[in-house]
C-alpha cells in the first residue's frame, strides 16, 4: 500500500484531520493505518501477521525499511449470537468497512491511558419503512421514525451487568444533544449484557424509561430489553450494538461475532440528503456472518 490509497487508510490521532499529507509524521508524533485483509476461507487465515515499513527520512537521502513484529491472528472462532431485533427493513449503518468514514471502526478513544477501539465491530441498526424511507410525517419527531419503539432483544442467554437509564432524548436530525457528551452519557440509555468469558452485548441509545431489566437479573435469549430510542452521541433513533471484552461502552476492545441466521434484502446508503436503499430481489440468506456496513437485512 503507497501514496493516496496508504493516506486513505491513514488515522493521526492527535494531529488533526486536515493534514496536507498524513503520511508525513512529525517527531513525538504517531500515525494508524488500518488494514482490510480478504482470504478465501477459513482455512486461508494466516497464523501470524508480519509488518514491513519503508520510509524516508527528510534531508536524509535513500529509503528506510524496518521489519514490525509479527502479530498473532486470533484463532478462535467469532461469537455466534442470535439477532438484536426482530423484522426487515434494519440497515447495518457503520457497519463493518474500511471506509475512511467508517465512524465505528476507525474510532480511537483513550480510557484510563489506555487506547482502545470499543466499536470495531459495532453496528448502528436503522429501519426502513414501507416508503422507502426512515421516517413518515416529518423528521423532527422521533416517534416519526420507524425504528422508533422497536423490542430490542436479548442475543442470548445472560446475566446483565450494567444498566443507564439516566439520559434524556435529543431531538433528531440535529447536531445538538440534551446532555454534555461525555464517558457517561455517550451511549445514552444502554444495557450491558454479560456473555460469559470475558464477552459482553451493549445496546446503547435505548428509550429513555424503556429499559425493562437491571443490573444481576438473568435474561434468557429473545427476551425483550427495552426499545430503541435516541439518546446520548445520537442524531436519530437507532440501535448501537456491539460486542466488546469489557463492562464498558468505550474502556474495552471490540470483538468480532457473527449472527446465526439473516436475510440480506438489499444495500443502502447514506449522504447528506438522507438515507436510501435498492432492494435485490429475492432475499439472499445468510448464515453465521456479520453484516457489513449499510446492508438492508431481514431478521427472524
Amino acid at each position: 500500500m503507497v501514496g493516496e490509497d496508504l493516506a486513505k487508510q491513514m488515522a493521526r490521532p492527535g494531529a488533526g484531520e486536515k493534514l496536507p499529507d498524513k503520511r508525513r509524521i512529525a517527531g513525538g508524533m504517531r500515525a494508524v493505518v488500518f488494514l482490510w485483509v480478504t482470504v478465501d476461507s477459513a482455512a486461508a487465515v494466516p497464523r501470524t501477521l508480519r509488518h514491513r515499513l519503508a520510509f524516508a527520512i527528510e534531508k536524509v537521502n535513500g529509503e528506510r525499511t524496518v521489519e514490525g513484529a509479527s502479530v498473532e491472528v486470533r484463532s478462535d472462532a467469532p461469537l455466534v449470537i442470535g439477532s438484536p431485533l426482530r423484522g426487515e427493513g434494519w440497515m447495518a449503518a457503520n457497519g463493518p468497512s474500511n471506509r475512511a468514514e467508517n465512524e465505528h471502526r476507525r474510532a480511537i478513544n483513550t480510557v484510563d491511558g489506555r487506547a482502545r477501539i470499543a466499536q470495531r465491530f459495532a453496528i448502528d441498526w436503522i429501519k426502513f419503512g414501507p416508503n422507502g424511507q426512515l421516517w413518515s410525517g416529518g423528521v423532527k419527531k422521533n416517534a416519526n421514525w420507524f425504528g422508533y419503539g422497536a423490542e430490542i432483544i436479548a442475543v442470548a442467554d445472560a446475566v446483565v451487568a450494567s444498566v443507564n437509564d439516566t439520559v434524556p432524548e435529543n431531538n433528531p436530525d440535529t447536531d445538538s444533544r440534551t446532555v454534555p457528551i461525555t464517558l457517561e452519557t455517550i451511549a445514552g440509555d444502554y444495557v450491558m449484557l454479560d456473555l460469559g468469558n470475558g464477552r459482553y452485548a451493549m445496546y446503547a441509545h435505548m428509550q429513555p424509561s424503556s429499559i425493562r431489566v437491571k443490573a444481576g437479573d438473568k435474561v434468557r435469549r429473545g427476551q425483550v430489553l427495552g426499545l430503541v430510542g435516541n439518546s446520548g452521541n445520537s442524531d436519530g433513533p437507532h440501535l448501537h450494538f456491539q460486542i466488546c471484552d469489557a463492562n464498558s461502552p468505550l474502556g474495552s476492545e471490540g470483538l468480532p461475532f457473527v449472527f446465526e441466521s439473516f436475510d440480506k434484502l438489499g444495500d443502502g446508503r447514506i449522504t447528506d440528503n438522507g438515507a436510501s436503499w435498492k432492494p435485490i430481489g429475492k432475499a439472499d440468506e445468510r448464515r453465521m456472518e456479520i453484516p457489513v456496513e449499510n446492508i438492508v437485512v431481514r431478521f427472524p
